[in-house]
């Protein structure tokens, strides 16, 4: 990736979770402003005690965010923190540029919905960088991450699951799939990883299972990169799920400290790889 020097104020459209927070503490500790247009009902309200500006806007008011962005001479900004997936495309009210995005998009779905966003504000002078630019702590690195290794089968169905992943993320259906003992178990489409994890777990009925979370093959790393925590941990441990493989430089990890505390008290291996070959022994 070409390197990039980051501009003060950077804009921040904040969604739910723990990563909005971290990205502005790591901005400021750099001595960079940060304008944040936080979401309600989704952005944790302690934003704005950090915030060098903090705004709040509705799911849906793209020209508010591109308005507040230009008076504040925001030149470079990112996206943070999941939304919760309500119907994109009703119960949601859009304003005029908004709209103007959906109407020109070629596919409803997630990846050309984000990338239809992004265009809208570069037009306007803004340009979207990668947040994890600004999430070093949380993006894992290539290797064992966890006190257990993957056994032997748990590397078999591993690379069960690091194809299947791959295939469905070409279709833009989802990032995560679980395999036990050869067999797929779960995929993930619009109903999240959680509940993914949880049907998988209820199926294999504490027999185990390995997960597999990538990124899709043509994702932009701007936004939407694959995510776990400690709740994804916990869903596995209740459902006898033993292991997950993660994207080494391409995901996120939320409370990466406890996250690895919680795998380790429940024996879950954690894996990092940057290539199929890594699952390779």
């Amino acid at each position: 990736m070409e390197k990039i020097t980051l501009q003060s104020p950077l804009g921040l459209i904040a969604g739910n979770g723990a990563f909005p927070i971290e990205f502005v503490q790591n901005a400021r500790a750099r001595s960079l402003g940060v304008v944040v247009l936080a979401h309600i009902g989704e952005t944790d309200p302690q934003i704005e005690k950090i915030a060098t500006r903090c705004v709040w806007v509705k799911f849906g008011q793209l020209g508010r965010i591109i308005d507040v962005f230009l008076k504040n001479g925001v030149k470079q900004a990112a996206l943070a923190g999941g939304i919760r997936r309500v119907n994109l495309f009703g119960g949601v009210k859009f304003d005029l540029t908004a709209l103007g995005v959906i109407a020109r998009l070629a596919s409803r779905k997630d990846d050309s919905a984000l990338r239809g966003i992004a265009a809208e504000i570069e037009r306007h002078g803004i340009t979207i960088i990668p947040a994890n630019l600004l999430l070093e702590q949380s993006v894992p690195k290539a290797g064992l991450l966890s006190k257990r290794e993957l056994s032997a089968d748990e590397l078999k169905d591993a690379l069960v699951g690091f194809e299947a992943a791959r295939e469905i993320g070409k279709l833009d259906i989802g990032q995560t799939v679980v395999v036990n003992q050869g067999l797929i178990t779960a995929v993930e489409a619009i109903e999240g990883t959680d509940l993914a994890l949880k049907r998988a777990g209820e199926l294999a009925r504490g027999k185990g299972g390995v997960v597999v979370k990538l990124c899709k093959p043509q994702q932009d790393l701007r936004f939407d990169l694959p995510t776990v925590g400690p709740k994804t941990i916990e869903l596995m441990r209740l459902g006898g799920l033993t292991a997950i493989v993660l994207e080494a430089g391409r995901s996120l990890m939320l409370d990466p400290v406890e996250v690895i505390r919680c795998a380790d008290a429940a024996k879950i291996a954690v894996l990092a790889v940057e290539a199929r070959e890594g699952l390779l022994r």
